[in-house]
């Protein structure tokens, strides 16, 4: 075979294979599998299963839906991530804040939920194919706090009625404390007893995790101790339900009703098959596929956004940590696919958890492979343990739901934004705020804030006014179409509109991108100093900005290299 041919058909199988493992990135790391990984990938499943489980049933219970919607959610992430995700550490599942925007959309309708999985993945997917995860980079770090701070308050005050035992409290944020308040008196002694119990435990457990200390080289018996102390606070949520299920039997057993219980709940693994496109209400009447998109509104923009930048933030935070790159279009195709895969076994929108990544980087997993594990676990509880979880108290799984959500109300980044940058304060405190009213709303109001604060500072670009014998203009930022109006304004004001009118030196160092309108802001400039016989000359042009400016011809058109030089042309002392 002719060698050109040989190299040309080495080079596109080689080019075929870098973009199948883009695409499959299992292919990577496969083939270097050790059994070492393997024991480490299951210990790390293992343990990140037995704290998904109990939190997904809690997290069920923020989304308002039946409790084993949070299992149905919470077991194919694990596989499909194994194939497509980027990041060893990464685990998807349900969490509170993907839970509260899925009640606020579907209000505790399943049917709905699982809709809005699959409507979820098919744009996140779509985003992905088309390299457009650079959206995400529009949602500020201001709004996400702003937000992550009211959901916590929101999901957590939610909680509040069921360790207290209430009923009948409205899922609105503003009535529901009227309400919580108002029916304290009918407040049940067990569940608030149980309820603080839990809170205590969890707080207590976590904070020996924290304190735990390291040494070069500990006793034998401390690094046991050590072990087991951590194993135990790893596990605090599975620990306490399953305590607070075993106590609840106890008193259902002799026939005393003292806790609120989930109750009975479907038993089994969920049935493969389609999502539904339509639905029916309590009357009988059916709500067509186009209705229920039209009921989603806004928010089925705001939901697949929020799901991936979760995710994606998390991904990075763990590769910096660990030493490693994603893709974030790649963590935006695995996460758009877990959902359209995860509404065929009713599903509700899922993305990475924070809490449950945490937990498997600090057990050493070694490969995405862990979530397999994890996903084993979430099975066997569907299949073997659903008559189980009818005896979980409520009161325990709001104590997990409050103590997971606790450390999302960063009240220290107020402050840290105050310090650093007080106009940031601004989208934060907005989001903040309408979050409490509609939670995708806050959002929403977020990002046009930020975009108002953007486009004002590209609009009015910081410029910097010095008089050494000619007018000398120094722009502190880029110069594009919203700022010409307003640059030309400043130069007819402070040199042609004075008498005498004064020549000008516009510094343009900063300048690395110049469009049509400014050119054409520039042309009418320079005929009209032209026609006040004094002279608007440019420094500091880059070599593509003065390109295009030659190549538009502009009549009376001067520059220089530095501003010194254009100093001189501006006052005669110079001619070029």
């Amino acid at each position: 075979m002719d060698q050109p041919l040989l190299r040309r058909d080495v080079g596109r199988g080689c080019s075929s294979c870098r973009m199948l493992k883009t695409w499959l990135p299992i292919l990577s790391w496969l083939p270097k599998y050790t059994l070492k990984w393997l024991q480490m990938d299951l210990l790390a499943g293992v343990t990140v299963g037995l704290t998904t489980v109990p939190q997904a049933l809690a997290y069920a219970e923020v989304a308002s839906l039946p409790v084993q919607y949070g299992l149905y959610s919470a077991f194919m992430g694990g596989f499909i991530y194994t194939l497509l995700g980027t990041s060893k550490d990464v685990t998807l599942g349900p969490t509170a804040i993907m839970s509260l925007l899925c009640f606020s959309l579907v209000g505790g309708e399943p049917h709905r939920a699982v809709l809005l999985s699959l409507l979820c993945g098919l744009i996140q997917a779509a985003l992905a194919l088309l390299r457009l995860g650079f959206l995400l980079d529009f949602i500020s770090f201001p709004v996400i706090k702003g937000f992550t701070c009211a959901a916590a308050i929101t999901i957590g005050f939610g909680q509040v009625k069921n360790i207290l035992g209430l009923q009948d409290i409205p899922h609105e944020f503003f009535p529901q404390v009227y309400y919580t308040f108002y029916k304290i008196p009918q407040a049940r002694i067990g569940d608030v007893v149980l309820g603080l119990l839990c809170v205590a435990l969890l707080v207590m457990l976590m904070l020996m995790k924290t304190s735990l200390g390291t040494s070069a080289d500990p006793p034998t018996l401390s690094r046991v101790a050590r072990r087991f102390v951590w194993a135990v606070a790893t596990m605090r949520n599975a620990l306490i339900v399953v305590a607070a299920s075993l106590c609840a039997f106890s008193w259902e057993s002799y026939g005393h009703h003292v806790f609120t219980i989930t109750g009975e709940t479907s038993h089994g693994l969920p049935p493969f098959r389609p999502p539904p496109t339509s639905d029916t209400t309590a009357n009988g009447t059916v709500v067509t596929f186009g209705k229920i998109v039209e009921d989603f509104g806004g928010g089925l923009a705001v939901i697949p956004f929020m799901g991936v930048l979760e995710s994606i933030a998390i991904a990075k935070a763990f590769a910096r940590q660990n030493n490693y790159r994603i893709d974030a279009n790649q963590e935006l195709l695995a996460i758009g696919v877990t959902n359209i895969m995860g509404s065929f076994v009713s599903a509700y929108p899922v993305t990475g958890s924070f809490g449950r990544t945490a937990v498997n980087s600090q057990t050493g997993v070694c490969t995405p492979a862990g979530g397999i594990f994890t996903s084993v676990i979430v099975l066997l509880s569907l299949a073997f343990l659903m008559p189980a979880f009818y005896y979980i108290p409520k009161a325990s799984l709001a104590a997990v739901i409050i103590c997971a959500v606790a450390p999302m109300v960063d009240y220290q980044v107020v402050g840290k934004m105050w310090q650093i940058h007080k106009l940031d304060l601004l989208p934060f405190t907005v989001t903040f705020l309408m979050s409490f009213w509609e939670v995708q709303y806050g959002i929403i109001g977020g990002v046009a804030v930020s975009g108002g604060l953007l486009m004002y500072t590209t609009a009015r670009p910081q410029i910097t006014m010095t008089h050494q014998g000619v007018l000398l203009i120094q722009l502190a930022s880029g110069l594009s179409f919203p700022a010409a109006e307003h640059l030309s304004h400043i130069i007819h004001t402070q040199a042609l509109q004075e008498s005498p009118p004064q020549s000008v030196v516009l510094d343009c160092h900063h300048v690395s991108v110049i469009d049509y309108t400014v050119i054409n802001e520039l042309s009418d400039l320079l005929t009209q100093f032209k026609r006040q016989d004094v002279c608007l000359v440019l420094s500091g042009l880059q070599p593509n900005i003065l390109e295009t400016l030659l190549a538009a011809n502009l009549e009376g058109l001067r520059y220089a290299d530095c501003v010194e030089t254009a100093l001189q042309m501006g006052s005669g002392n110079l001619n070029l």
